[in-house]
C-alpha cells in the first residue's frame, strides 16, 4: 500500500509546543505537510505571556528532518488570536487546507467549588478557541473547495469524569461542533471528525498512574493524521484513540414507546423499562433520522 502523503499542504495545529499536538505537528511534516506549530508557551492551567519558544522548539525538530514549519504564540481564546493564527498559515504559505484543534487548559474543581473564571477559561481554550481558528480558516476552505478539521474532545465529555464540569461541557460541544461543520461542509468538501483521546501529557499524567507507560501520545497521531488525509471520506464521527487502540463512539437512539397524545406521566412511568431497552436501537446521523424514527412510529 502507497504510503499517504501531505505534499502541498498546509496544516495548522494549535497547542502544538509539546505533547499531542508536538506528536502531530512532527508526524505532518514527515509526511510532507506545512506545519503552524501555535502554541501560547503557558502552563497546563493556562498561565503564560505568549512565549513561542515551545512552537519554535518544535518548529527546528521539523527543519530537522527536513520539513517545513513556522512557530505561531497566539491565543486561541479570542477571536483576535484565531485569525491571526490562520493569517500564519497564509502569510507563511499562501494557504490552508487543514486544521487540527488540539489546545487546551485544565482548572479541575467539584462543581460546588468550580468559580465563574474557571468555567470561563476552559469553555475560552477548548470550545470557543476552536471555533475562533477554525471559522476564518473555514471561510477559506469553502472558497477553495476542500479542507479537513479534526477536533480534539474527551471521554470527559462524551461519558463525564468526576471534578470536570468545565472540561466536559467543552469537550462535548466540540463533538455538536463536530457534527454541525461535517453538515455545513458536505457540499464544499470539507470534513470534519473528532478523536477522544487518552494519553499521557502534562494536562493527564497525574491522573493516569501506571497506565501513563503505555498511552505514549504517539500512539494517537495515526488516526488524527488519516482523519485529515483526503483518502479519508469518514465525517461527523468522533474516534477513542489511546496506546494504539482506536474505537468509534456513537450516538444510540432506542426504540423506545409512542404513546402520542395519550402520553402521561404514568405511562411514562410504566413504559421506563421498555424506553431504556437498548434493543433495536438506531444510529441517527442528523435530526432528520430522528424524525425519519418518530413519524414511523405515529403512522
Amino acid at each position: 500500500m502507497a504510503e499517504l502523503g501531505f505534499e502541498g499542504k498546509v496544516v495548522i495545529i494549535t497547542g502544538a509546543g509539546g505533547g499531542l499536538g508536538r506528536e502531530h505537528a512532527l508526524e505532518f511534516a514527515r509526511r510532507g505537510a506545512r506545519v503552524v506549530v501555535n502554541d501560547l508557551g503557558g502552563s497546563v492551567d493556562g498561565t503564560g505571556d505568549g512565549s513561542k519558544s515551545p512552537a519554535e522548539e518544535v518548529v527546528a525538530e521539523i527543519e530537522a528532518i527536513g520539513g517545513e514549519a513556522v512557530a505561531n504564540g497566539d491565543s486561541v481564546a479570542s477571536k483576535e488570536g484565531g485569525e491571526a493564527i490562520v493569517q500564519t498559515a497564509i502569510d507563511a504559505f499562501g494557504q490552508i487546507d487543514i486544521v487540527v484543534n488540539n489546545a487546551g487548559i485544565l482548572r479541575d474543581k467539584s462543581f460546588h467549588n468550580m468559580t465563574e473564571e474557571m468555567m470561563t477559561l476552559v469553555l475560552d481554550v477548548h470550545l470557543r478557541g476552536a471555533m475562533y481558528v477554525t471559522q476564518p480558516a473555514w471561510i477559506r476552505m469553502r472558497e477553495q473547495g476542500s479542507g479537513a478539521i479534526v477536533n480534539t474532545s474527551s471521554s470527559s465529555g462524551l461519558l463525564g469524569n468526576f471534578g470536570q464540569a468545565n472540561y466536559g461541557a467543552a469537550k462535548m460541544g466540540l463533538v455538536g461542533f463536530t457534527r454541525v461543520l461535517a453538515q455545513e461542509g458536505a457540499k464544499y468538501n470539507i470534513r470534519a471528525n473528532a478523536i477522544a483521546p487518552v494519553a499521557k501529557t502534562r494536562m493527564t499524567e497525574e491522573l493516569l498512574g501506571a497506565m501513563s507507560e503505555q498511552l505514549d501520545p504517539r500512539l494517537v497521531t495515526p488516526v488524527v493524521v488519516y482523519l485529515a488525509h483526503e483518502d479519508c471520506e469518514t465525517t461527523g464521527c468522533v474516534y477513542s484513540a489511546a496506546g494504539g487502540t482506536i474505537a468509534k463512539y456513537f450516538i444510540g437512539l432506542t426504540e423506545g414507546t409512542a404513546r402520542g397524545q395519550d402520553i402521561t406521566v404514568e405511562t411514562v412511568r410504566d413504559d421506563w423499562d421498555a424506553i431504556n431497552n437498548e434493543e433495536g436501537y438506531i444510529v441517527p446521523a442528523s435530526p432528520a433520522d430522528e424524525f425519519a424514527k418518530l413519524m414511523g412510529q405515529w403512522t
